[in-house]
């Protein structure tokens, strides 16, 4: 048999094992196989908490609210974050089973952040910014991420199908890749839709972008994902971190050095996210 096409079907093959979405099961082998138990605050193998501030995208609100594990900045006006940052450290990832809490208001945000029951009987779910079982570490850390400043109104669709299973993958990255930063949020410009008596508004669409800072050979993939059901791979929604800066008006990563910054938000390169 030809030697390119054996080679060819090999390369294939590892393609598509590479871009299957992935289960707890499949996150929690890979970290199993990859790390010993430690505790996450001790874990120096990825970007330190204290580092976060390195990361963190510019503010079109200047309302900045910082938690222990996340930041975000208040859209008074949408009524939401326009953005949530946050280290996904590859010891965080727990799969514990922590009774859900009610949603509260933020109580650090100056403005007050909207009430839950904007989004009762509205048809879209309460949909979380900082995924809860990213913060399963901690019980706190956890929840923290109930406050209404890290929800946005989703299809159930949307926030239990594509949205989940690309929550999934990037755990299954975070300890693959010795920890990740991840900024994600709505798009609030260009959505006219909102919900309740503080018009929370409803986005089009959601992203969310990893930055790979391990070694400091940094890599960033940025997704862009309708608000609505899709049952199409998430590598689908794949898109520059330039374009959602285009659609947001934020600077994501303004404090990266200029020309490592210009290289990484104006390319998409899936296959350094695929490879071994």
């Amino acid at each position: 048999m030809n030697k390119k096409f054996i080679l060819g079907v090999i390369v294939f093959g590892f393609v598509l094992i590479s871009c299957k979405e992935v289960s707890w099961k499949d996150i929690l082998d890979l970290q199993n196989a990859a790390i010993p138990a430690v505790n996450p605050d001790e874990d120096k193998s990825s970007v330190s908490v204290k580092d976060l501030s390195f990361y963190l995208p510019s503010s079109t609100t200047s309302q900045i609210v910082k938690h222990d594990y996340f930041t975000l900045s208040y859209n008074e006006n949408a009524e939401q974050a326009e953005w949530v940052a946050y280290e996904l450290k590859k010891s965080y990832i727990k799969n514990n089973d922590f009774k859900r809490p009610y949603f509260i208001e933020d109580p650090k945000v100056i403005t007050k952040s909207a009430d839950w029951r904007n989004y009762k009987k509205s048809g879209f779910d309460k949909g979380h910014l900082c995924p809860a079982a990213d913060m399963e570490f901690d019980i706190n850390a956890y929840n923290d991420t109930f406050y209404t400043s890290n929800i946005s109104p989703q299809n159930h669709d949307f926030n239990a199908g594509i949205w989940n299973r690309l929550e999934q993958k990037i755990r299954f990255w975070a300890v693959k890749n010795d920890g990740l930063i991840v900024v994600t949020g709505g798009v609030l410009k260009g959505s006219s839709k909102s919900i309740g008596t503080e018009k929370v508004i409803v986005p089009n669409h959601f992203y969310k972008i990893l930055l790979s800072p391990s070694k400091g050979n940094y890599k960033m993939l940025a997704f862009l994902v309708p608000n609505e059901k899709s049952s199409k791979p998430i590598f689908n929604y794949v898109v520059s971190v330039d374009a959602l800066e285009t659609m947001t008006g934020i600077d994501f990563f303004p404090k990266l050095e200029d020309k490592t910054e210009n290289e990484l938000e104006k390319s998409v390169n899936l296959n350094s996210w695929l490879a071994k």
